[in-house]
């Protein structure tokens, strides 16, 4: 048998830990054929994520500064939030004179074990923006992802919800929770299919399974009032966004079903007759190419959390509890 050189061999033993130390640093580690499943994070390692998001937050409100925190937000919280300091950067140049810090407090973990990349938890906390809003009884949910062992935790997601619109949770024996994957046919909807029913829903209204709310029928409502206006009319336009950091997820609860968040993308188109033209907000303006003549149009992102019931479920199988939206462009015409 031929034996190998020193250095080759010592060449071929450091390829082969490099390789081992890749892998595991991945997330990717095989154990019996299996990706093993741990805890997305340590609940210290996601008080740290909390605190650096609540701080990079804060200093880029502060400076109306999308850099500032551009490195902490992704997904449909990153391109709500980067467009509207990019916006506030314009109409206000030398920051915000009415900045007042976030405080995010109370923070309750919910961290699912899964295998592999993205890993992504929730925090659901406590702030001291509820009297801004006339209530005391809100609670700010953050949905934390990480693409790899190298990227900083990012907020995809931020929905303020009631304090009793927060599901109990589904974990197990050691308190972590249980994911639920994009095409699970445990529940009433697939996570996979949400982002694309719910545009067709707003466009059509079916299908029917979304229950009644501010967030279905109501807003479907606001917008066929709108939608016809003296000298005005109205277009909208939807998309589904789900792919990335765009993509939804999803949280088992204790009642068989899920509470997961999802994107889309939506445009409203503002014609105005002959001798009219849209009105621009400064905000929107920021924003805009083109100049506006007779036509507004103004791209949204938007990002919805939602309970979804489990299989089975005869009516009413996904409420919408909160819609969190912005604009990210516009152009005039």
């Amino acid at each position: 048998m031929r034996r190998l050189g020193r250095s080759r061999a010592a060449g071929l033993v450091a390829t082969t830990m490099a390789a081992v130390l890749a892998l595991t640093a991945s997330g990717c580690v095989t154990v019996h054929g299996e990706l093993e499943v741990v805890p997305a994070a340590t609940k210290a390692e996601a008080a740290k994520a909390l605190a650096a998001f609540t701080d990079a937050y804060n200093a880029a409100d502060k400076a109306f500064d999308p850099a500032l925190d551009a490195g902490r937000v992704t997904g449909a919280l990153g391109a709500i939030n980067q467009a509207g300091l990019k916006s506030r950067s314009i109409t206000s140049p030398g920051g915000n004179p009415a900045h007042r810090p976030l405080r995010l407090t109370d923070a309750r973990y919910v961290i699912p074990k899964k295998a592999g990349w993205p890993r992504w938890f929730v925090a659901d906390t406590d702030s001291n923006r509820d009297t801004d809003r006339g209530a005391d009884d809100e609670r700010w949910v953050l949905v934390f992802v990480r693409n790899g062992p190298e990227q900083l935790w990012e907020v995809a997601y931020l929905q303020i919800l009631a304090a009793g619109g927060v599901p109990e949770f589904a974990t197990d024996q050691d308190g972590w929770a249980r994911p639920v994957e994009p095409d699970s046919a445990a529940l009433a909807v697939a996570p996979k299919n949400l982002s694309e029913e719910y545009t067709s829903y707003l466009h059509t209204g079916k299908p029917e399974h979304f229950a009644a709310g501010p967030h279905t029928t109501v807003w479907r409502e606001e917008r066929a009032r709108v939608a016809k206006r003296p000298g005005l009319a109205t277009q909208y336009v939807d998309q589904p966004l789900d792919t990335g950091d765009y993509a939804p997820l999803g949280l088992a609860t204790r009642d068989g079903g899920a509470l997961v968040f999802f994107a889309t993308r939506f445009y409203d188109r503002q014609v105005a007759a002959k001798g009219y033209r849209p009105k621009v907000s400064p905000e929107v303006r920021a924003l805009m190419t083109g100049e506006v003549r007779s036509t507004l149009t103004k791209e949204w992102v938007s990002s919805q959390a939602v309970l979804v019931k489990p299989a089975g479920a005869a009516a009413d199988q996904v409420t919408v509890l909160g819609r969190l939206q912005g604009v990210t462009s516009a152009t005039g015409s």
